[in-house]
């Protein structure tokens, strides 16, 4: 009877799933996954514009229910004792910034019937990119009178986030526009279903969502002035009013869970639910974050999360999505960053360019690749890419730059093309942490995680490389639902969790692998060489400052692989 659990739901670009774990033992008792229906993998898109990307708000409807479900149901199969009852909390971590546009009652548009099968009326995901001279503008503006705003942000306003987006809709359908009452967050949305108050003005907003997408601040007395949103349109600034004054930590509940979801998922009603947060956020702390960690999430793109005690002076970081006070852990900012592809930038090489002698299937290809590459050494493939697919998120937050690879030849292989691809994300991933430590925020210690940081043994090795620090990885496969799990938990409070604190609760839940990739000096060396070249093709290509030449890449791209790759071992 002193059992205890805790479930955590986590909504990432193409599926969700959950994790039930026991608060004492940190077993992890039973997991689901659901895949998202709808469009491709979960997507909806536009033939006609590539930068599209919505989701249907069914399918995290539909999937919020299977996986809570399924989760429960192997708890009993591997406990025939098993007490749903003993369930004391809920924690909900999502993609973002992945607005949804809603009525006054909070249901989303795409629900309506009259809005069926319009796009613009769907869920805006994370990755959707049309919004990107809005974004400029919000930047533009911004930058002349308010430029309070923008260092809180890392310089510059990106076309994923929040009020780009919105007002992108607002331009290209003022219909869509019109009917919706307000716009919520969908880590702000699922928790607000399960405690059954979607009402737009009684849903307690995300401080992880608020302050690194939609400039939140107390500085300025929460999201930005109705001044600032009526010079970019003045339906925003009438929108600022139906939105929210209010943004909150994880660690504090969202509500409790209302007895129409209960009986419907087997729960004990008026348990806690926290307050959401986005995946990587979440994720960090289920990895373990402390000061001085950088916990990295490897998946379809990446996030880097670092934290900083909020009593101690911490300058603004240009580049960063951001640094709020408890996005990450309570009584700490939290410093975001990430790349926009990374398994992503994998996965499209795999489907339009590797041949059929690779392998029939997808896995098969990247298996043969990863074999393949994991026989070469730095510089020996003779190719240098820039890993700007998706755009660039981290330092330089500019979605319409576009990938680059030179220094192929007509022998170049596609497993070579891979090894440069993943080189170039260690790159991007280098040039993140050197912006971090240039600006105060020192890394002491790197723990990954995400399906590539378990999966893909020839990318941690050469990240080891690249960045010339180990590479930890967290036990749990699934670090985002058991950071939400450890939310869930802490919005139960003391007495229910039988932990004082989140970070009490890390220190008994989270754990790291035995397996840690040492960087090798001799390919750390080599790398070194070629992180020059990419610096000088990131900032030629990616900032307006700089003057220079390039003639020089291609000959010393051929100098390395003549001399067979180096570094030794």
């Amino acid at each position: 009877m002193n059992q205890r659990y805790a479930l955590g739901l986590d909504f990432g670009t193409n599926s969700c799933r959950s994790l039930l774990i026991d608060l004492e033992s940190g077993a992890e008792l039973g997991s689901s996954v659901s895949a998202y229906p709808s469009g491709s993998a979960g997507i909806l898109l536009d033939p006609g514009d590539a930068h599209v990307a919505r989701q249907n708000p069914q399918d995290y409807l539909d999937g919020m229910h299977a996986i809570i479900i399924g989760a429960l149901e192997q708890a009993r199969v591997l406990d025939p004792d098993f007490d749903a009852s003993r369930v004391i909390g809920i924690g909900v971590d999502t993609t973002g910034s992945t607005p949804i546009p809603v009525n006054a009652e909070g249901t989303p548009l795409g629900l309506l019937p009259e809005f069926a099968g319009n796009l613009d009326a769907q869920v805006w995901l994370w990755r959707d990119h049309t919004a990107h001279a809005e974004a400029e503008e919000i930047t533009a503006l911004a930058a002349r009178e308010y430029p309070a705003y923008l260092a809180k942000c890392g310089g510059r306003y990106s076309s994923e986030w929040f009020w780009s987006k919105i007002l992108r809709l607002k331009r290209t359908n003022p219909e869509v526009f019109a009917a919706a009452h307000s716009f919520v967050e969908h880590c702000d949305y699922i928790p607000a279903v399960l405690c059954g108050t979607t009402a737009p003005s009684a849903i307690r907003r995300s401080i992880c969502a608020a302050g690194h997408k939609a400039m939140f601040h107390p500085a300025w007395g929460g999201l930005p002035s109705k001044e600032f949103l009526a010079r970019l349109d003045p339906a925003l600034a009438d929108l600022r009013d139906r939105l929210y004054d209010e943004a909150f930590p994880s660690d504090q509940a969202a509500g409790k869970l209302c007895a129409e979801q209960a009986a419907k998922l087997g729960l004990r009603p008026g348990i806690a639910v926290a307050v959401g947060a986005f995946d990587a956020h979440m994720g960090a702390v289920g990895a373990g974050i402390r000061e001085g960690t950088l916990v990295k999430i490897l998946g379809t793109s990446t996030c880097d999360l670092m934290i900083h005690p909020n009593q101690q002076p911490l300058a603004d970081i240009p580049g960063l999505c951001g640094i709020v006070d408890g996005s990450v852990l309570p009584g700490y900012y939290g410093l975001e960053a990430g790349q926009s592809a990374v398994g992503d930038m994998f996965l499209w090489l795999v489907n339009n360019l590797v041949p059929d002698s690779y392998g029939a299937t997808v896995e098969e290809k990247f298996q043969s690749m990863e074999a393949a590459l994991s026989t070469l050494r730095p510089g020996a493939t003779g190719l240098l890419s820039l890993d700007w697919n998706n755009g660039n998120r981290t330092i330089l937050t500019d979605a319409r730059l576009t990938g680059l690879l030179i220094g192929q030849t007509l022998h170049t292989k596609a497993h070579e093309i891979y090894r440069a691809l993943i080189e170039a994300t260690a790159f991007g991933a280098l040039t993140i942490i050197n912006r971090l430590e240039e600006y105060g925020a020192m890394v002491n210690e790197i723990i990954n995680t995400g399906g590539l940081a378990v999966k893909n043994a020839a990318l941690m090795q050469i990240y080891a490389d690249v960045l010339g620090r180990p590479m930890k990885v967290s036990r749990s496969d699934q670090t985002c639902a058991l950071g939400a799990a450890i939310f869930g938990a802490a919005a139960a409070g003391t007495l229910e969790s039988g932990y004082d604190s989140v970070q009490d609760a890390q220190r008994a839940l989270c754990r790291l692998r035995e397996k840690t990739w040492l960087p090798n000096p001799g390919h750390h060396a080599v790398y070194t060489r070629l992180y020059g070249l990419y610096r000088q093709l990131h900032d030629a290509f990616g900032t307006q400052e700089w003057s220079g030449r390039l003639n020089h890449v291609m000959k010393e791209l051929l100098a390395l692989r003549e001399e067979g790759g180096g570094g030794e071992g």
